[in-house]
C-alpha cells in the first residue's frame, strides 16, 4: 500500500513537473512569436511608408513652375515658396491606418532642415494673434511616429485665424479622416494657401505672408468610385456647414494657377475636375443632410438658411430642404432646413395650438422637400428661427415652377 501510494506521488509530481516544463515551453513560443510579430509590424509600417512616398512622386506632384523645389518627407511632400514664406501646396495621403492610429500631438514643432532657403520658426509666429496652421494635419498621420512628428515643420505651417484653424477647418480635416475610416481607402489630398503679391505678412526674422484663403483638394482613385472634391475658405470665421465650402477643382486650378493631375491621364484627370457631388462625402453625423438652396436658384424674393443669419427681427421668405422633423413632448413640431437636429442652420415652429390650421399631416408631407416659409426672422440658441401658424406661410418651390 505504502508502495502504491509513493508511485502515486512520484507520478502526480512527475506530471506536475511536465506541465511545469510545457507551460514554460509556450510562454518561450509566445515570446518569440511576440518578437516576430513586433518585427513584422515594423517591417509593415517601413513598407506602407514606402509606398505613400512612392505614390506622391509617381502620382500627387502638381505642375511645377520655373524655380519651384520639391521637398520630400516620410509622408509628405511639398513646395515651399520663399517670397511667402511657406508652402504653395503640400500633397500627402490619408490612410486607413489612421483607424487604428492612437499616437498623440508630438507637438516639435521646428524649421525644415531640408528647405535650403530656411523656412519660419516660433519668433515668427509668436504673439501675432494667427495660429501655426497645419496645411497637412498631423492627426492624419497618427498611425507612423516620424511621419507625425515632421507634419510640424514650419514649412507645413500657415498662419491661419484661430477662428478659422480651430473650427471649421479643423471640422473640414475631421471630414477627410471620417471618409477615410468609413470608406476603409486611402484619399490624395493637396492643401495651400492663395498666394499672391502684395499680402500683409508676420514674423520677425522672416516675413511670412498672411493668406485670405485656403484650399484643399481631395481625390479617391482606388475605390469603385472615382471622386474628387475641392474646398476653398476665407481666412477668417466660416461658420457655415463643411459642404457649403465645396467648389469644383476648376476654380482652385484657377485661383493658384497649379495643375493639381497632371501625371493622371486626360480622360481620369477631366472626370476628376469636372465632379462635385458633395452629397458623395456625407459621412457619419453629416449623412442625409444637404447643401443650402444657391441664391442663384432661389425663387425672387426669398433667402435661403444661411442667409436668414442676417435677418434677424425682421420679416423674410427662408426657402431650404426639410431633412428632419421633431416634435416635442407637448406636440410642438419643429421643422430643420438642410441640415439635421441640432446642427440645423434654421428652423420653423409650428405650435402644438397652431397644428390644426394645416390641413395636411406635417411630418409625412414635409420631410425632403424644398420648402419656402414666410414669418419674421428670429435668434434662438444662436439660429435664425421662425413660427408658422398655418399651411398658408408654407410653398412648395415645386409650385413655384
Amino acid at each position: 500500500m505504502i508502495i502504491s501510494i509513493l508511485f502515486s506521488i512520484i507520478v502526480i509530481n512527475g506530471s506536475a513537473q511536465n506541465l511545469e516544463t510545457q507551460i514554460s515551453q509556450t510562454k518561450n513560443e509566445i515570446g518569440v512569436y511576440e518578437q516576430k510579430l513586433a518585427t513584422l509590424e515594423k517591417q509593415l509600417t517601413a513598407l506602407k511608408l514606402s509606398k505613400v512616398s512612392s505614390d506622391i512622386k509617381t502620382q500627387m506632384l502638381p505642375s511645377l513652375a520655373s524655380g519651384d523645389i520639391v521637398t520630400f518627407h516620410t509622408a509628405m511632400a511639398l513646395c515651399y515658396s520663399d517670397e511667402h514664406e511657406q508652402a504653395k501646396w503640400v500633397a500627402h495621403i490619408i490612410m486607413p491606418d489612421i483607424i487604428g492610429g492612437k499616437l498623440n500631438r508630438t507637438n516639435d514643432f521646428r524649421p525644415d532642415s531640408l528647405v535650403a532657403s530656411g523656412t519660419a520658426d516660433k519668433d515668427d509666429y509668436w504673439d501675432t494673434g494667427y495660429d501655426r496652421g497645419h496645411l497637412a494635419p498631423s492627426a492624419d498621420f497618427r498611425w507612423n511616429l516620424k511621419a507625425m512628428s515632421e507634419s510640424y515643420y514650419y514649412s507645413n505651417m500657415s498662419p491661419q485665424r484661430p477662428e478659422l484653424n480651430r473650427e471649421s477647418w479643423a471640422e473640414l480635416e475631421n471630414l477627410l479622416r471620417e471618409y477615410v475610416q468609413a470608406r476603409n481607402e486611402p484619399l490624395y489630398v493637396y492643401t495651400g494657401p492663395i498666394l499672391k503679391s502684395g499680402l500683409p505678412t508676420i514674423g520677425k526674422t522672416t516675413k511670412v505672408s498672411i493668406p485670405e484663403k485656403y484650399y484643399k483638394i481631395a481625390y479617391d482613385i482606388t475605390g469603385d468610385t472615382v471622386t474628387a472634391i475641392g474646398f476653398l475658405y476665407d481666412n477668417a470665421n466660416c461658420p457655415n456647414p463643411t459642404l457649403s465650402y465645396a467648389v469644383p477643382i476648376d476654380d482652385i486650378e484657377k485661383l493658384t494657377g497649379i495643375d493639381f493631375f497632371p501625371s493622371l491621364s486626360d480622360e481620369l484627370e477631366s472626370k476628376l475636375e469636372a465632379s462635385f457631388t458633395p452629397e458623395y462625402w456625407q459621412i457619419g453625423k453629416e449623412k442625409g443632410n444637404v447643401l443650402p438652396i444657391h441664391r442663384n436658384h432661389l425663387p425672387e424674393g426669398t433667402i435661403n438658411s444661411i442667409m436668414a443669419q442676417s435677418y434677424y427681427d425682421k420679416r423674410a421668405t427662408v426657402c431650404g430642404t426639410v431633412v428632419s422633423i421633431t416634435e416635442s413632448k407637448a406636440g410642438n413640431v419643429f421643422i430643420n432646413f438642410d441640415q439635421k437636429f441640432p446642427d440645423q442652420l434654421f428652423w420653423a415652429t409650428i405650435w402644438s395650438s397652431e397644428r390644426v390650421n394645416f390641413s395636411y399631416n406635417i411630418e409625412e408631407t414635409l420631410i425632403n422637400q424644398r420648402v419656402c416659409v414666410t414669418g419674421v426672422v428670429k435668434e434662438k440658441y444662436g439660429k435664425p428661427s421662425m413660427s408658422i401658424s398655418n399651411g398658408e406661410s408654407v410653398i412648395f418651390m415645386e409650385d413655384e415652377n
